[in-house]
């Protein structure tokens, strides 16, 4: 029986233009760094391939590790130098990519739902960003931190979607079972490869990400409002 609801978080909880948010992402980081000479096509690329190695992480050592360990062969700069100003930058001028994102009052409306039912609620990101990042972006959905039994940043995690240790990793955090769980998420690919080991799936389609043009006619999908609906269905917990 689920007792457990995983949310997706950019384009499911939080609304947004994702091409907007990747350019106000770059050009507020490479204004970050300008000052400190650094070259925004060099910087760019890094962090594009300190992602890439998150995605690739065979699990061997945190999405962290993997990221500045590749980060930091680029020569831009030591981590120990590198690191507090990217902390900088996520507390301060990330705030210009909230630009690229909205709030939908339905979200806090269905996490407030659930708890009142008695669900456990998870922010099942992907983590490639860092917990300051992420917290800042729950903030802009309208949410709280607090609201979420745990949530995935690239600190706490040795995977990424859409692979299926990732859930399994998430699975072994709460201590959850598949069959306990229901996955939402707007990404085809990266939120529906839950179903792949059990886990129940449903596909947001405000902001929907389909970029292998699957038929989503294989997943319970909806629209946020239509999410509510059916969350409103869910049965009440221990009654």
């Amino acid at each position: 029986m689920i007792n457990t609801i995983l949310f997706d978080l950019d384009g499911t909880l939080l609304p947004m233009d994702e091409s907007k948010f990747t350019k106000l992402y770059f050009e507020s980081l490479a204004k970050k760094f300008q000052p400190y000479g650094l070259n925004p096509e060099s910087l760019i690329k890094s962090v594009w391939l300190g992602t890439k190695a998150m995605i690739d992480n065979d699990g061997s050592m945190s999405n962290e590790s993997q990221f500045w360990d590749t980060f930091s062969a680029f020569n831009l700069g030591k981590r120990e130098i590198m690191e507090p100003l990217f902390t900088d930058f996520y507390e301060h001028q990330f705030e210009v990519v909230r630009n690229s994102t909205w709030i939908n009052p339905l979200a806090r409306k269905i996490v407030d739902l659930l708890h009142d039912k008695g669900y456990l609620t998870v922010l099942a990101t992907n983590p490639l960003f860092p917990r300051v990042a992420t917290h800042k972006r729950i903030g802009w959905a309208g949410l709280r931190v607090d609201d979420f039994a745990l949530i995935t940043t690239y600190e706490n995690s040795n995977f990424t979607k859409p692979k299926t240790e990732y859930f399994q990793m998430v699975l072994q955090a709460i201590k959850r079972v598949p069959n306990e769980c229901l996955m939402i998420g707007n990404d085809v690919e990266d939120d529906m490869a839950a179903s792949k080991i059990g886990i129940e799936t449903y596909l947001l389609t405000d902001c929907l990400m389909n970029h292998s043009q699957e038929n989503i006619d294989a997943f319970k999908h909806g629209t946020f409002s239509e999410l509510e609906v059916f969350l409103s269905h869910l049965p009440q917990l221990g009654k």
